[in-house]
């Protein structure tokens, strides 16, 4: 993977995405807006930050425990900020670098690792399924997404629970020059995937994602409050905000950059929001549940000298 290549066609695409919804929203009419935010809230928004990155750190620890792999703290802690950092790289390959941080201090190899970054976005797509059914009577255009979700996981789940399906389809994907580095770390390495998505793993890593998701929603619902928006349930928010998410997934853009915050602002003129508000909402949506945390992700980068790895196996 060439890190520094990926995180600037990532950092270019942010850039050009929000510069066409300042543009498009009157960059005068959203700041305008935002002065209604009220700073009350802060402190309560604020805190399910460190919260919804412990949770995903519990769920990267349980599942490199799960295969016999046993960390410190503070190096794993750290390992997994720089690999949430480099998410908005394309395809979030960028993630895999916790793999390369691990081999280059423990010497642990890719092949033990790589197979738990995937499955932790494996789990990621169950968790939001999962929290969307909380609410999925409350929005009707999720009626229409989430099956469509359900049957993607199910096959993805049937392709890497079958070693002869799972091989070949890293072969075709091994064909892509940009994903052939990532396709050879998981051939040999079968057994940790199977052993990720089985039993205890799959109840317990499933929990955890959907409590993420459970977490970013109230965080999303104080900040609606911290405008003084009422008007939108807590459980139809849930649905809203992850149908979004999920059409981002689909894109297979960085952090879904710009599908997600068209979707969430047109659902949120939807339930009627002006929509000038509704696209102040999703950049302070998004600053609070994505970019503040990258940002601390980007100084874990560098305390770990993540610019400097190798890729050796």
């Amino acid at each position: 993977m060439n890190l520094k290549k990926n995180l600037l066609i990532g950092i270019i695409s942010i850039i050009i995405i929000y510069a066409i919804i300042l543009i498009i929203s009157d960059i005068t009419t959203v700041l305008d807006k935002a002065n209604q935010f009220n700073f009350i809230y802060l402190p309560i928004i604020l805190l399910f930050i460190p919260l919804s990155l412990f949770v995903l750190f519990v769920r990267w620890n349980f599942l490199l425990t799960n295969s016999g792999i046993k960390i410190p703290f503070n190096d794993n802690f750290k390992i997994l900020l720089s690999g949430y950092a480099l998410g908005i790289t394309p395809g979030k390959l960028g993630e895999y670098i916790k793999c390369q941080l691990i081999k280059n201090k423990f010497g642990i190899s890719r092949k033990k690792t790589a197979p738990i970054v995937l499955a932790e976005q494996f789990y990621n797509l169950v968790g939001i399924i999962i929290a969307s059914l909380f609410g999925i009577l409350f929005f009707e255009y999720a009626i229409y997404v989430i099956p469509i979700l359900i049957i993607l996981v199910s096959i993805i789940y049937y392709s890497i629970s079958t070693e002869k399906i799972f091989t070949g389809v890293l072969k075709k994907i091994g064909k892509i020059k940009f994903l052939k580095n990532f396709a050879d770390q998981l051939p040999e390495s079968y057994s940790v995937i199977r052993k990720s998505t089985r039993g205890k793993a799959v109840i317990i890593a499933s929990a955890l994602s959907v409590s993420f998701w459970i977490i970013e929603a109230v965080q999303i619902y104080f900040i609606m409050l911290a405008f003084g928006i009422d008007t939108i349930g807590f459980f139809t928010l849930i649905p809203t905000y992850t149908t979004s998410i999920i059409l981002g997934v689909f894109s297979f853009l960085p952090l879904g950059i710009g599908v997600v915050e068209g979707t969430l602002t047109g659902f949120l003129t939807y339930h009627g929001l002006e929509f000038s508000l509704a696209t102040t909402l999703v950049v302070f949506i998004r600053i609070f549940t994505r970019w503040i945390s990258i940002s601390i992700g980007f100084v874990a980068l560098k305390l770990t000298n993540a610019f400097f790895v190798s890729e050796t196996d």
